[in-house]
């Protein structure tokens, strides 16, 4: 029995492949090619540059897709607006 190949696709993923690969991403945020690359392999992307990946894509990738553990903490002006996430349960003493 063969196996399919796997790929993990994140919301990185999604906005390299809107925007034309990690390069491309790379050169329209203003960040080194390699940047990108980096954060799909620690699964973070630094909140200071989702809002222009968000821009980047035309809004195909949001910041809370980027953020989805602490994006209303970062940008509390997201919270309620059209297509948010659900707000995290508060943790439990």
């Amino acid at each position: 029995m063969s196996k399919e190949p796997t790929t993990e696709s994140g919301p990185i993923d999604v906005a390299s492949k809107h925007v034309g690969g990690f390069s491309a991403l790379a050169k329209l945020i203003g960040v080194t090619p390699s940047a990108p690359h980096m954060w799909k392999a620690r699964k973070v992307v630094p909140a200071d540059h989702c809002a222009a990946i968000e821009q980047a894509t035309g809004r195909t990738v949001m910041r809370w897709d980027l953020r989805p553990d602490d994006w209303h903490r970062i940008w509390p002006e997201l919270i309620g607006q059209t297509g948010a996430p659900a707000l995290p349960e508060p943790a439990k003493a």
